[in-house]
C-alpha cells in the first residue's frame, strides 16, 4: 500500500532542534514532488516547505526561512524536515506529502499550497515550550 509515515515529533524547548522523518513505501520519492505542512489548533493548514522538479526549486515559508530544511534520502526512500531554533509558534501537527512529478504544474510548488498533493502522512505532533 502506498504510504507516508511521519515520525520524530515531540516536546522541545524554544531554541531547540528536531528532525522529522517521513518514510515512503510502495513508491519511490525520487520521482515525486514533496512537501511539509503544519496545522496548529484553530489555524488553517500552512505549507512550510516543498520541492519539485517542475521548476527545479525548493521553497520555504517566510515563517521558517533560515530555520527549517527539507531533504530527501533516496537510499532510505525518506523525506526529512530538519528544524532548528524552534519557537512556540512552531507548535503544530506536521504532515508530509508527495505527488508524482508529472502531476505538479509547471509553476511547481511555489505557492506552498496543499491541493497539488496526492499522498499524505498521518501527521506528527511538535510542541515547543516557552
Amino acid at each position: 500500500e502506498v504510504q507516508l509515515v511521519e515520525s520524530g515529533g515531540g516536546l522541545v524547548q524554544a531554541g531547540g532542534s528536531l528532525r522529522l522523518s517521513c518514510a515512503a513505501s510502495d513508491f519511490s520519492l525520487e520521482h515525486y514532488a514533496v512537501g511539509w505542512f503544519r496545522q496548529a489548533p484553530g489555524k488553517e493548514r500552512e505549507g512550510i516547505s516543498c520541492s519539485s522538479r517542475s521548476d527545479g526549486r525548493t521553497y520555504y515559508a517566510d515563517s521558517v526561512q533560515g530555520r527549517f530544511s527539507i531533504s530527501v534520502d533516496n537510499t532510505n526512500n525518506s523525506l526529512y524536515l530538519q528544524m532548528t531554533n524552534l519557537k512556540p509558534d512552531d507548535t503544530a501537527v506536521y504532515s508530509c506529502s508527495a505527488t508524482p512529478d508529472y502531476l505538479m504544474p509547471p509553476a511547481g510548488c511555489s505557492d506552498l499550497g496543499w491541493y497539488d498533493y496526492t499522498f499524505w502522512g498521518q501527521g506528527t505532533q511538535v510542541t515547543v515550550s516557552s
